[in-house]
């Protein structure tokens, strides 16, 4: 009796584990142009990549490389949601902000009603930061999984 306990504890445990997760990635892009002319989005592939039909190995004894073109890569499938620029003629527009985040919140809630997890947010700033810089972004991806 003990050792059917075992054995049905130990398949149910390794069924847990046999499920795939999902991974998806979301990417808000928001410009940092001045006057407002720079494109905002929220992106959302609707196609799925393998990672393993554009990765090369290379050793020392053998250089085998990759035959994908860049151009394979590219995903012709994805949502765009529009957001407001950063910007606008005179300035900073923090109600640009206040929307952005309200049509951000919006995704994540219904990637969260579908039943996607957020599991992680990483974000950063792309800007030549000299003295005439007038263009940057401002990136963050989400990443999301599901069992």
């Amino acid at each position: 009796m003990k050792k059917i306990v075992f054995i049905a504890t130990v398949l149910l445990i390794a069924s847990f584990d046999a499920n795939a997760q999902q991974i998806k990635v979301i990417t808000s892009v928001e410009s940092i142009v001045p006057s407002g002319l720079g494109r905002s989005r929220i992106i959302d592939a609707q196609e799925e990549k393998d990672f393993g039909e554009y990765t090369s190995e290379q050793t020392a004894e053998d250089n085998t490389r990759n035959k994908s073109k860049r151009s394979d890569i590219r995903v012709k499938n994805f949502e765009e949601t529009k957001l407001l620029n950063f910007y606008n003629i005179a300035g900073i527009r923090f109600q640009n902000i206040a929307a952005n985040d309200a049509v951000i919140s919006s995704k994540l809630t219904a990637m969260l009603q579908d039943g996607w997890e957020l599991i992680f947010v990483a974000s950063g700033v792309e800007a030549d930061a000299g003295g005439d810089d007038g263009q940057g972004l401002f990136i963050t991806r989400y990443i999301f999984k599901k069992e």
